[in-house]
């Protein structure tokens, strides 16, 4: 049997032991492969994506007397061809958790009574209309793109309140920043079709093998099939991924940055940077006096003067990585006969200069000239459902309106207030505050400066995910005059400070739209209802703004006097969706995304009608209408082969650039170290991540029997030596301990990561040990996402 072989059904196999462990639990085993409609049959299958990461699987669900029994990897999808990872494989049970929320809940002293959604939607209505400029709305990558588009129209659009922002700030903010500055457009340019076409495939600081296995398993499979391909995983410890490469590049943090500046530094020494792509289609940046994403012209010589520092010794030093690696590197982007595809997701994202390297990752493959062609591409990932489609798209961010406006040109005000048919002026020219900001100004006393006294969260568990969580959430505590009002499925570390909880629909319990990491915009219908008077976060963000209107707040109204949230049938009769009982009885998602639809063609991200989306598995924008009216989606941007908004005779075209000229930025940044780094007192180095079996915070993976079994809590990974030295054995009992806090876990040594001496690896989805009370949060001066890979620990052993 060949190694490739063999590598592709180890990756595989865990899939299959998971769906083996659910039916010897006694479990309904999810994963079935017979899908049939039909009168014979009492399960009925639908098509859904995958409730979890931002890879965006396809799944069919099945469906038998009102409850979801079975998933099944849908095999006409071109995203994961009907594979799934182990969390899809079991994503229906994410639904039935004995625990589960349904009814709302409202604090009174120490004990939550239930009240019912009438005084819940009054509460949170008096709330706003008390002080609608102190309060916030927090949500996250998970909101379906029209419960998004319906927090954004409420907040910036109604309130003319611009303090609204999601998670995925702590997640993918600097990926949208570097690709605003060195495009001037977010989002990928390439797509998963990348993966089964390069030569090379670079991982800079990710584990796409636990956390993109699907995806991962795309490079595998064509190994299995005889294609040879160089894998490179760039990263500060090991893991799945690293066993499956050729190359393993030990950095230390921060280390990105000089190997990025070490290629480009050699690209040109050795005379092998791609000189008509550079000449046709870049130009040169870099900051000056006042930082910001435009920064200022340099010459090609100029850019060249700052680069000459990077030698391969230099480099050496400030990551780590021997030179001859960084030589490596560079003789594969200098080549013209191979094609290369980068990766990467948190570790270049969750940075304290997380836009700096993003910036220089794409510099590196146009200064290569990777880029462009099917494999030729610098390719981030994400972590959350739709991200991509609600967060940068629809612009859930303190700062952004739908379709790539911001609220501080006035010129983008005026499109959106007009698309909103809202009064000229509405909307907030100010924007908002950032995630860390927002919890900062929330939990400081309103005595000493907090402005934000009422904070709704929707669809994420911040008291779990935020940084530094004594500082931004924990000291919520003993604050009266703060109230915090949290939707959600089930109890987390977030509803514990919670003054009013509402239970919240979770996936096919709701209509939905996703869109995912390659662009690509998935529709699904309800399938099955949720427990007890659970309700859609989309009508509650509804039924909050009509109980404004009730009471008199005049933002509720648009510029002809009707609700903002004024919904008609097929006839044109007004249907009160507001009220719970006449929700469904039209389709509120297809109205907010045809409205929506508008703002997308501002920026060359057009998306085409609903129902083209309840036929497909996806489309990737822009979706364009063809002569013969049908619809075609686009793989590869900005190129004359496959975009429709490349003009003609040009091959390439940025046409979104900063400069007005149609090119693209190479960016020149210093490296510069961390912004915590170990000494006497904290000697270690700690980073954060996920594993293969939980999503997030876990608040759904936790109670799937089988994933909960299969890891159970949390750990701290030690290098050997470093255990060694502190007399530490895999399972004693460790404290991890910064300036910030302290937690107690169990140690695991030459586990699934090795980490090298002086770091440790800590995951966060255990709410029973919160990593995130030791955590920093220093964050990028750009996109204000903060650094969760680098903070200074100290360890110590409790008992063996």
């Amino acid at each position: 049997m060949s190694t490739a072989t063999t590598d592709r059904r180890t990756f595989l196999k865990t899939a299959a032991l998971a769906s083996a462990t659910a039916a010897i639990a006694g479990e309904r085993a999810f994963g079935l492969p017979v899908l049939n409609n039909d009168a014979a049959s009492s399960v009925q299958w639908h098509k859904a994506p995958c409730r979890f990461c931002g890879t965006g699987c396809h799944v069919q669900v099945g469906v038998e007397d009102g409850k979801v029994v079975a998933i099944a990897g849908d095999q006409r999808a071109d995203v994961n061809k009907g594979l799934l990872c182990v969390k899809g494989y079991h994503v229906g049970m994410i639904l039935y958790g004995q625990d589960r929320l349904t009814t709302p809940l409202l604090r009174q002293g120490n004990e939550y009574v239930p009240i019912s959604w009438e005084q819940a939607i009054d509460t949170v209505a008096q709330r706003i209309m008390n002080a609608p400029e102190r309060f916030a709305f927090y949500g996250s990558g998970q909101w379906t793109i029209p419960e998004g588009f319906a927090a954004q129209k409420f907040m910036k659009g109604g309130l003319g309140n611009n303090h609204i922002d999601p998670n995925a700030r702590l997640c993918m903010a600097s990926a949208v920043t570097g690709f605003l500055a060195t495009y001037g457009v977010d989002e990928p340019a390439g797509c998963y079709a990348d993966l089964d076409n390069c030569d090379v495939l670079i991982m800079w600081g990710n584990n796409p093998a636990e956390m993109h296995p699907v995806l991962f398993s795309r490079v595998i499979d064509r190994r299995s099939r005889g294609d040879e391909i160089t894998l490179i995983d760039i990263s500060t410890r090991r893991t799945r991924t690293t066993e499956h490469c050729q190359h393993y590049l030990e950095m230390k943090g921060h280390g990105d940055l000089a190997i990025a500046n070490g290629i480009a530094h050699l690209l040109l020494k050795n005379d092998t940077y791609d000189k008509q792509f550079v000449e046709q289609y870049c130009n040169f940046r870099a900051q000056g006096d006042t930082p910001n994403l435009f920064g200022e012209a340099i010459s090609f010589d100029e850019y060249r003067k700052r680069m000459e520092k990077y030698t391969p010794e230099y480099v050496e030093d400030c990551s780590g990585v021997p030179a001859d690696k960084i030589r490596m590197l560079a003789d594969l982007f200098g080549r013209r006969d191979v094609r290369i595809t980068s990766l990467w997701c948190m570790g270049m994202n969750q940075h304290t200069a997380g836009t700096a390297i993003n910036c220089l990752v794409h510099g590196v493959h146009l200064l290569s000239g990777h880029f462009g062609k099917p494999g030729d591409a610098p390719t981030s990932l994400t972590g959350q459902p739709s991200a991509c489609g609600t967060v940068r798209e629809v612009g859930t961010l303190a700062h952004a309106l739908p379709g790539g406006r911001v609220v501080a040109n006035a010129e983008h005000r005026k499109q959106a207030e007009q698309y909103w048919n809202v009064p000229e002026g509405r909307i907030n020219p100010q924007p908002g505050y950032h995630t860390v900001k927002m919890w900062e100004q929330f939990c400081t006393p309103a005595s000493a400066g907090g402005d934000i006294d009422t904070l709704w969260v929707q669809v994420t568990n911040p008291g779990q995910t935020l940084p530094n969580l004594n500082k931004l959430f924990n000291a919520k505590k003993n604050q009266p005059e703060k109230f915090l009002i949290v939707s959600e499925v089930y109890p987390t570390a977030t509803t514990q400070l919670a003054d009013l909880i509402l239970p919240a629909a979770l996936w096919v319990e709701k209509n939905g739209i996703f869109g995912n990491s390659e662009r690509r915009t998935q529709q699904w219908f309800k399938m099955v209802d949720p427990p007890g008077s659970a309700r859609d976060d989309c009508w509650q963000t509804i039924a909050v703004a009509h109980r404004l209107l009730e009471l008199g707040h005049s933002g509720m109204r648009d510029r002809d006097g009707k609700f903002i949230f004024n919904v008609a049938d097929d006839n044109g009769n007004d249907v009160p969706a507001w009220e719970w009982e006449h929700y469904y009885d039209v389709n509120v998602d297809k109205a907010l995304f045809e409205e929506y639809r508008q703002f997308t063609r501002l920026k060359h991200k057009d998306l085409a009608p609903y129902e083209e989306y309840v036929r497909e598995r996806g489309l990737r924008w822009p979706v364009v209408q063809q002569d013969d009216g049908t619809w075609r989606e686009t793989k590869f941007r900005f190129v004359s082969f496959d975009d429709p908004y490349v003009e003609d005779g040009r091959d390439i075209q940025f046409y979104h650039s900063t400069t007005n000229d149609d090119r693209a930025q190479i960016w020149f940044y210093d490296w510069q170290p961390p912004a915590e780094v170990p000494d006497e007192s904290f000697p270690f180095m700690l980073t954060t991540g996920r594993v293969l079996e939980h999503w997030h915070s876990g608040t759904m993976t936790r109670r799937v029997g089988p994933l909960s079994r299969a890891m159970p809590r949390a750990y701290v990974e030690v290098n050997p030596d470093d255990a060694m030295t502190l007399g530490i054995k895999t399972g004693d009992m460790v404290l991890v301990e910064s300036r910030r806090g302290g937690i107690e876990l169990p140690a695991w040594i030459n586990g699934r990561g090795r980490p090298p001496r002086g770091t440790v690896f800590v995951p966060f989805f255990d709410e029973t040990v919160l990593i995130n009370d030791v955590t920093l949060d220093a964050h990028d001066p750009f996109s204000k996402q903060p650094d969760y890979k680098k903070s200074a620990v100290r360890v110590r052993k409790i008992s063996g």
